[in-house]
């Protein structure tokens, strides 16, 4: 249990529908459940050493890793390896956890015996679940009754991260591609390449994209090859950032902001035309997920390879550090 507590990576966090908790799941089919109320607003008399730890931690029977999180008003859903589940939140924020809901099957076309569910993402109505896979697929289920709607293929190994936006969908994978769908056919209608841009590619670090996102009138996607910003109707490059890193992991947009992390000793926060404007220093080698939320509470948690995770309110500076163990 000592090396599991040394070596611990937490791949994917997510919030609960009321604010109130955080939750993180790690590579020992872990979920650890923090109680956010008593971590951001402490009764200072009640205040125990363990404030900063896991209400509570469920291990799931399987052990397998949890590849990504995502949350609706009714369920935690998690991706594992072959499998979506969906959790009651009561139980989920108890202290022990109950059966699943409900649980999908990935019904992988490849040969295959592991198919990591490696991103998840909800559709604005929570009516459809995406699922990027560890096949090269990205699935679509429809959460009412759990049925696979349809199937994207395109990529050629596998897939990054998943994210949609007014009717946009990007996928972002291992065979360097970064692909824009049309979720009425099901088919992709653009495609970016970065490592075959000079000016991004870095052939010592790869050309796997990590991550991939959609702002209004953009896309910014890094990995291997170097972070930069997409104007979305031209797909031009319009901003390259130099930063000091070995892979992306981590892009997301906020209030007129880039957010990115990887394997650095920082999450960086950019402006468009790329001036780094904050320099976050980070615990883990490699941070993996970053969530943000504006309510109740303004909060910023980042987690990666290290069994602390950095829990910031003004995001230029890291509050506190939690601890899953």
């Amino acid at each position: 249990m000592l090396d599991k507590i040394l070596y611990n990576t937490v791949l994917c966090q997510t919030f609960s529908p009321c604010g109130k908790y955080l939750i993180a799941g790690n590579i020992y089919g872990q979920i650890a459940v923090f109680d956010l109320g008593r971590i951001l607003d402490p009764v200072v008399e009640l205040l125990t050493a363990d404030y900063n730890k896991p209400k509570h931690i469920h291990t799931f029977q399987s052990e397998k890793q949890i590849c990504s999180l995502a949350s609706t008003d009714k369920f935690l859903i998690v991706g594992s390896v072959n499998e979506i589940t969906g959790w009651d939140w009561k139980s989920v924020v108890s202290s022990k956890l109950s059966k699943p809901a409900w649980s999908i099957k990935i019904s992988s076309k490849c040969q295959i015996d592991q198919t990591d569910v490696n991103s998840l993402w909800l559709s604005e109505d929570e009516e459809k679940l995406y699922a990027g896979c560890g096949d090269n697929n990205l699935y679509v289920y429809n959460l009412e009754d759990g049925r696979l709607v349809s199937t994207y293929d395109g990529h050629e190994d596998f897939i990054h991260s998943v994210h949609g936006k007014n009717g946009q969908l990007v996928t972002a994978g291992e065979d360097g591609m970064v692909l824009l769908w049309d979720q009425r056919t099901s088919k992709y209608h653009n495609k970016l390449e970065p490592y075959k841009n000079d000016k991004l590619n870095r052939s010592d670090v790869g050309k796997w994209v990590g991550s991939a996102c959609l702002g209004d009138d953009w896309i910014v996607c890094g990995g291997g090859p170097r972070l930069a910003l997409y104007h979305l109707r031209s797909l031009d490059a319009v901003t390259v950032f130099d930063l000091n890193d070995h892979g992306i992991h981590v892009t997301f947009f906020h209030d007129d902001c880039i957010f990115a992390a990887g394997a650095a000793k920082f999450l960086y926060q950019l402006n468009y035309s790329g001036e780094v404007k904050v320099e976050l220093p980070v615990s883990a080698t490699t941070v993996y997920s970053a969530v943000l939320r504006t309510v109740p509470n303004k909060v910023l948690s980042i987690a990666g390879s290290s069994p602390e995770m950095d829990l910031c309110t003004t995001f230029n500076y890291r509050d506190q550090v939690l601890h899953f163990r």
